[in-house]
């Protein structure tokens, strides 16, 4: 066998049905236009149904196989609507990537309970969600990848980002607990810690220029990341080349972590 078709192989997500929250954003929508060009079938489901579809139309031009749909990452119903259309569609699931998520900037004595409600809803209790309804649908197959959203803020937390840091932290401990307790049942749970990797959003509410530095400063290739890089390791753990790989936490992150002084 030539070197290229072993990689390809091993690396192969083609035909898989892989279905991804919040994938009409950032940096989840170039996760799910690159497993649409590895050949994986893809779902496409965000709050926003306009950016869903938007998404999954790049995905059709550029001769890939999506669907698009809404899904609330707060309404356990809305996740069973998704699997069933996955179901529907692409006759089963083989992978699910919960990116759905939401942040503030708000000072730590000025929070109110309704903004840290809202983004454990949806960070935490929407990942929970994932887990539950389309980890159920992988363990009656008795098969399936599930990548989770941590963070760069899950341990050490960061600055600034209050809730968000303590909901990532706790995405963490899920994974690993899932990991665990489905390790011989053909289903694998593991996190992407994504570094810095800025929207507009998060240049506009978070990095001022003192704060920029101090992240570059603190990552040693001294520059932000860009959402292509972290493609490769979602392709992977889609995979079978991550076979023996659960409750893991994969750092994209140009070092940031283990960066110190």
């Amino acid at each position: 066998m030539a070197s290229n078709d072993f990689v390809s192989q091993l690396f192969s997500v083609q035909d898989r049905a892989i279905a991804l929250t919040g994938a009409g954003g950032f940096l989840v929508g170039e996760m799910a236009r690159a497993l649409g060009r590895a050949g994986a079938r893809v779902g496409v489901f965000d709050l926003s149904l306009e950016q869903a579809e938007r998404v999954a139309g790049e995905i059709s031009d550029a001769g890939g196989q999506a669907l698009a749909g809404t899904l609330d990452a707060r309404s356990r119903e809305s996740f069973e609507a998704a699997l069933g259309t996955m179901e529907d569609r692409f006759g089963g699931v083989d992978g699910m990537v919960n990116g759905a998520g939401i942040n503030a900037p708000t000072p730590f004595l000025e929070i109110p309970l309704d903004e840290w409600n809202d983004i454990i809803a949806v960070q935490l209790t929407g990942t929970m969600l994932g887990c539950q309804v389309f980890g159920q649908a992988m363990l009656a197959r008795g098969r399936g990848s599930i990548m989770n959203i941590s963070s760069a803020s899950s341990g050490p937390p960061l600055s600034k980002a209050f809730t968000y840091s303590a909901a990532k932290a706790a995405v963490k401990n899920l994974t690993q607990n899932l990991a665990r307790e489905w390790a011989t049942k053909g289903v694998r749970v593991n996190a992407l810690r994504p570094g810095f990797f800025p929207t507009d959003w998060s240049r506009e509410h978070f990095i001022t220029p003192e704060r920029e530095a101090a992240i570059l400063g603190h990552t040693p290739m001294a520059r932000y990341g860009t959402p292509s890089e972290l493609v490769g390791a979602v392709i992977w753990l889609m995979s079978d080349a991550s076979s023996f790989v659960t409750g893991a936490e994969i750092a994209v992150d140009g070092g940031f972590t283990a960066m110190t002084i």
